[in-house]
């Protein structure tokens, strides 16, 4: 029996099983790599590498128990609360993402679901940012279909909500929301006719078993994300995964390579965790299909690497940044993407 895939794109299957994807984490490691990064070839330019650039723009007093993360208000972790920022402080850290290279803006709030009228203000934030020429992204927590739709009105291209582990390990991890209503976002994020940002973290403490469950959702989602966040927890003393056993770095390559493999065509984007990997790690990411990055000193916050090391490694790799996918509205717009 042939495997099914999409009417739009016979490469794309939407219905691995378990054991399929189980069988590509037990494969050899260069082999997988090498499976891993053929596929990358055929559908992605080999040494280009999308950059985006992440501001919090409400940080902390999250009512939520997720386990990972310092913005929780039911954790000490010596976080600074801030409110919302202001729209043109907003537009002038995206202004200076983009003179340092980044061509997406992705904009983080520490909320369950955001009000009405912290919706307003951040509409106008992707308005804003939009006429600069950069692409935007944002993560606010739940959304309904209408206020997806708002965010698809007022211009934004991407919308970011994590599952973040597997079904089965996920109550573990959180249990003021289910991993039902990250699926129905992520649905009223797609019928809105946003593109989905949608991911997860390593490293809190899940097994292979978890990996594959994660990867095999969303290759199993009706349209893969477009971009695949695998995140590394970074653990922050005060929150309860701050201790937990570290990932193995190659189990971190294993899960970006059946990534790969599984969505073709998503753009696979090594996000939070990267301060703590050796540039070794980093470039067999990239050699396993990573082709995306966070790029700057802060990653909401958790350290991100400085930004003139990633030119460094960039350099040293012979990987250049992917132009902005965007046409610019300011004059100066655009200049600073490299070829």
């Amino acid at each position: 029996m042939q495997p099914s895939a999409t009417n739009a794109d016979p490469q794309i299957r939407t219905d691995w099983s378990a054991a399929e994807v189980q069988a590509l984490f037990e494969l050899p490691f260069n082999d997988l790599l090498f499976r891993a990064h053929s596929v990358h070839r055929q559908n992605f330019p080999a040494n280009e590498v999308q950059v985006s650039t992440l501001c919090s723009i409400k940080t902390g007093s999250c009512p939520e128990d997720c386990a990972y993360c310092p913005q929780s208000v039911r954790y000490d972790t010596g976080l600074d609360n801030e409110d919302l920022l202001a729209i043109d402080d907003v537009v002038e850290q995206a202004r200076r993402a983009r003179a340092n290279g980044a061509t997406r803006f992705c904009m983080g709030a520490a909320y369950r679901s955001p009000k009405q009228k912290q919706l307003e203000v951040i509409k106008e934030m992707v308005r804003r940012v939009s006429e600069l020429g950069m692409e935007t992204c944002a993560t606010l927590g739940m959304l309904s279909e209408d206020q997806a739709k708002q965010l698809r009105q007022a211009g934004l291209d991407y919308y970011n909500h994590n599952l973040d582990t597997s079904e089965r390990f996920y109550e573990e991890i959180i249990t003021t929301r289910t991993y039902k209503d990250r699926l129905d976002t992520l649905q009223n994020v797609r019928q809105a006719g946003l593109k989905v940002c949608c991911g997860g973290i390593l490293g809190m403490g899940e097994d292979t078993a978890d990996r594959v469950q994660l990867l095999q959702t969303l290759a199993s989602l009706s349209e893969h994300p477009e971009s695949v966040p695998i995140n590394q927890l970074v653990q922050v003393p005060g929150t309860p995964l701050h201790g937990v056993a570290a990932l193995d770095p190659l189990e971190l390559i294993r899960t970006i390579a059946v990534a790969r493999i599984l969505m073709p065509r998503s753009h696979v984007r090594l996000s939070a965790g990267r301060s703590d990997m050796s540039d070794e790690t980093q470039a067999l990411a990239f050699f396993a299909g990573a082709n995306s990055i966070f790029y700057g000193d802060r990653l909401l916050t958790t350290d991100n690497p400085e930004q003139d090391e990633d030119r460094a490694l960039f350099d040293r790799l012979g990987i250049r940044p992917a132009p902005a996918s965007h046409q610019a509205t300011e004059g100066e717009a655009g200049a600073h993407a490299s070829p």
